[in-house]
């Protein structure tokens, strides 16, 4: 479930990519495959803006949780880039990928004007952590409801963010997002229709990539709303498992989902339950050369 950030006025939105060489080489993903095809570990994570179930932030057990998945690239939700108090101003997107030696791009949905002037902007949105380089980024527009208008209606505003990565050789668009919350799933009616329409028109833009996305989506894999993702993407699972509370799961609401080209080998939710309110999806795919 998505962190309410506070009934603050609405600003400019921006975004932001930042870079950090990774020293460490790619983890092999477990298992066999296809000769010819290339392994891939994947996964996504609401990190809860750096708190576990405890409510207490502490960037170190969380870094420590996504370093245990043995990823190379995971897609991150309710990222605070020196957003306030909850998350000690720090810039969460970059910390946790300079302890992974991973690199980052940071799409953010809100972007407010620092509280005491020259300070750094407020930020809050999603990322992607990656052991290979990010060759693009970009930061899409889809409908939201923001919770920063005490009377919001529904609108375009960013914070569906893409990086295109070439993985040893293929090159692979990876989207990153965090659907609407509310019971009444008319915002996510119109998200996943605006999600559809990005990744359609992105793919013509890199012929041959292959594409996943990430994300907590607020909905179960059977919801209504969600049906139209599933014509052409193929939700990795697993089946059984839930992700949502962390301490005792009761529905699945974090997801890989892959494109055309990608064939999903196993899934799983680790047992991540202190770091987050979330637990990990964690998918072994195979990309076909």
């Amino acid at each position: 479930m998505p962190m309410r950030t506070g009934a603050l006025p609405q600003m400019a939105l921006s975004a932001a990519l930042l870079g950090i060489v990774a020293t460490a080489a790619p983890p092999a993903s477990a298992g066999t495959d296809r000769p010819g095809s290339i392994p891939l570990r994947i996964a996504s994570y609401n990190i809860h803006a750096g708190s576990g179930m405890d409510n207490v932030f502490d960037l170190d057990r969380q870094a420590a949780a996504l370093r245990a998945l043995h990823a190379e690239v995971i897609g991150l939700q309710e990222v605070d880039v020196h957003w306030g108090a909850r998350s000690q101003g720090r810039d969460v997107a970059r910390e946790l990928a300079a302890q992974l030696k991973m690199r980052v791009s940071f799409a953010p949905i809100y972007s407010l004007d620092p509280e005491t002037a020259g300070g750094p902007r407020r930020e809050f949105g999603v990322a992607v952590l990656s052991r290979y380089p990010i060759r693009a980024a970009a930061n899409h527009e889809i409908t939201r409801l923001s919770t920063q208008d005490p009377n919001p209606a529904p609108a375009p505003a960013p914070g569906f963010g893409e990086v295109t990565l070439k993985v040893r050789g293929v090159p692979v668009q990876v989207f990153v997002t965090h659907l609407d919350y509310r019971q009444d799933p008319a915002v996510r009616v119109a998200q996943v229709a605006d999600t559809r329409r990005v990744m359609a028109a992105e793919r013509k833009s890199v012929p041959g990539a292959r594409q996943m996305l990430l994300g907590d989506f607020n909905a179960a894999p059977s919801a209504p709303e969600l049906a139209p993702l599933w014509v052409g993407l193929t939700d990795s699972g697993p089946a059984d498992g839930g992700t949502y509370p962390a301490d005792a799961p009761v529905q699945r609401i974090d997801y890989v989902a892959v494109g055309e080209g990608v064939r999903v080998r196993d899934a799983s939710v680790p047992d991540e339950s202190a770091a987050s309110d979330h637990r990990p999806v964690v998918a072994d795919v195979s990309l076909p050369r």
